[in-house]
C-alpha cells in the first residue's frame, strides 16, 4: 500500500538567511544575497560576486575540534539539519530512530578542504597532508555527520547528480517513506564550494557571470543573462509518513504528491535541445501526483540566469503543461540566493512550502529586460499574494540529470 508523505520539519541557512525564518523574510522583502566575494582574494578572476552566507561562525555552533574535523560544507548541512530535527519536535520517545534516515547530497562536496589539502601537499610535501582530508572531502560526509550528529540510524546516503543533487534526494526519500522502508527521512542538500578552484572552474568553462553589478549579476530569465552566480548553504527537509506525524501531534508543512526524474543522454553541461529531458521529468511528476497541468499554480524553476538553461526550460514547461503553461506563474529564487549547486533543490523546495504556506509567490528579482524565449509568467520583481495550492519545483543538473517535485497544500 502507498503511504502519504508529509513535510514536518524545514532548516535552512542561505545568502539571504541563517534560518528558515530568515531565509523566507528575505524572500518577502526582495533582499538579494549577493555581494562582493570575501572567502578569498579573487582580483585575478573575472569573476567578483557570489552568494556567501554571511555572519557564519563556527564557534557558535561547534567547538574548536569539532570545527577543524568538519569542511565547510558540512558545518553547514548540521546548522540546517539541527534546526529541522528541532522544527519537527521528533524525540526518541515518539519516533523509532532505527526507521529515520538521511537523504542529504551535495554536487562537490568538501571542496575547500580538497583545494587546502592538494596546497599542503604541493608546498610542504605528502607528510604533511591532514588525516582528516578524506574525511573532511567525500560527498558522503555530510549525510554521515548528520546521522552522528542527530542519532539517527536508518539508510544515510548521498545522491550525486550535480544542481539536481537536493532534488533527487527528496523525491528518493518521499518514494522510501511512500512504499514503506523509512518512517522519517531528513532530506536536503548543502554547498560550500566559494573558493579558488571552485570559482576557477566555473569561470574558465565560461558558466559564471562576470557583472560587477550584484542587482545584474543572477537574472534568471532577463535578456542580458550571462551566466550564475554561485551560491552556498544548506536547506534540510523532514519528510515523514503521514499517519506517524498525525499520531505524534507534529505540525503539517505541506504533503508531497509527486516526483518525476530523467536523464538528457545529450551533453555534459548543456542541456537537451528543446528542454525535452526536463519536459519528461515534468510529465513524470505530474502523473505520479495523479494531477491535471492545469492544477499546479506556481512553479518555482531552475532558472540558473544562463543563456541555454533559461531558454530550455521555458521550453521544457511549455512541453510539459502544454496550454496550461499560459497561465502558471513561473519564478527563479536564484535572484535571491545566487545557485547553491547541489543544495539549490532543496532551498527552492523550501521556499516553495512557504509560498504554499503564506500563499506568497516568490519574484525573479532584479528583472529588467525582457526575452522572447522566455515568454511565461515570470513573477518580475514583486511577490504575488495568491492562494496556492500546488507547487511544482525543477532541478537540472550537468550530465543531464533532471528532477522535478511537486508539493501540495496539506489536507486531511
Amino acid at each position: 500500500m502507498e503511504r502519504r508523505v508529509v513535510v514536518t520539519g524545514l532548516g535552512a541557512i542561505s545568502p539571504i538567511g541563517n534560518s528558515v525564518k530568515e531565509n523566507w523574510e528575505g524572500i518577502k522583502q526582495k533582499k538579494c544575497g549577493i555581494d562582493t566575494i570575501t572567502l578569498f582574494d579573487c582580483s585575478t578572476f573575472k569573476t567578483s560576486l557570489a552568494g556567501e552566507v554571511k555572519n557564519f561562525n563556527s564557534s557558535d555552533y561547534f567547538d574548536v575540534k569539532q570545527a577543524k574535523r568538519l569542511d565547510r560544507s558540512s558545518q553547514f548541512a548540521l546548522v540546517a539539519s539541527r534546526e529541522a530535527f528541532e522544527d519537527s519536535r521528533i524525540t526518541e520517545e515518539n519516533t523509532d530512530f532505527e526507521r529515520v534516515g538521511i537523504f542529504v547530497s551535495t554536487g562537490i562536496g568538501g571542496l575547500r578542504t580538497i583545494q587546502e589539502q592538494c596546497e599542503t601537499n604541493c608546498i610542504k610535501g605528502h607528510n604533511r597532508v591532514s588525516p582528516m582530508f578524506i574525511p573532511m572531502a567525500i560527498a558522503n560526509m555530510p549525510a554521515g555527520n548528520i546521522s552522528i550528529d542527530l542519532g539517527v540510524k536508518g539508510e544515510s546516503m548521498s545522491i550525486v547528480t550535480a544542481c539536481a543533487s537536493s532534488t533527487h534526494a527528496i523525491g528518493e526519500a518521499y518514494k522510501t517513506i511512500k512504499y514503506g522502508s523509512e518512517d522519517v527521512i531528513i532530506a536536503g542538500g548543502t554547498e560550500a564550494s566559494i573558493c579558488e578552484i571552485g570559482i576557477a572552474g566555473f569561470e574558465n568553462m565560461k558558466a559564471l557571470s562576470n557583472s560587477e553589478d550584484k542587482t545584474r549579476a543572477s537574472i534568471p530569465f532577463d535578456k542580458e543573462r550571462n551566466g550564475f552566480v554561485m551560491g552556498e548553504g544548506s536547506a534540510i527537509l523532514i519528510l515523514e509518513e503521514l499517519e506517524h506525524a498525525k499520531k505524534r501531534g507534529a505540525k503539517i508543512y505541506a504533503e508531497v504528491i509527486g516526483y518525476g526524474a530523467t536523464s538528457d543522454s545529450y551533453h555534459i553541461t548543456s542541456p537537451s535541445p528543446d528542454g525535452e529531458g526536463a519536459a519528461r521529468a515534468m510529465t513524470r511528476a505530474i502523473k505520479d501526483a495523479n494531477i491535471k497541468e492545469s492544477d499546479i499554480d506556481y512553479i518555482n524553476a531552475h532558472g540558473t540566469s544562463t543563456h541555454l538553461n533559461d531558454m530550455y526550460e521555458t521550453m521544457a514547461i511549455k512541453k510539459a503543461l502544454g496550454d496550461s503553461s499560459k497561465n502558471v506563474m513561473v519564478s527563479s529564487t536564484k535572484g535571491n540566493t545566487g545557485h547553491l549547486l547541489g543544495a539549490a533543490g532543496a532551498v527552492e523546495a523550501i521556499f516553495s512550502i512557504k509560498a504554499i504556506e503564506d500563499g506568497i509567490v516568490p519574484p525573479t528579482l532584479n528583472y529588467k529586460v525582457k526575452d522572447e524565449e522566455c515568454d511565461l509568467d515570470i513573477v518580475p520583481n514583486e511577490p504575488i499574494k495568491k492562494d496556492i495550492n500546488i507547487v511544482m519545483s525543477n532541478s537540472l543538473g550537468f550530465g543531464g540529470h533532471n528532477a522535478s517535485i511537486i508539493l501540495k497544500k496539506f489536507e486531511n
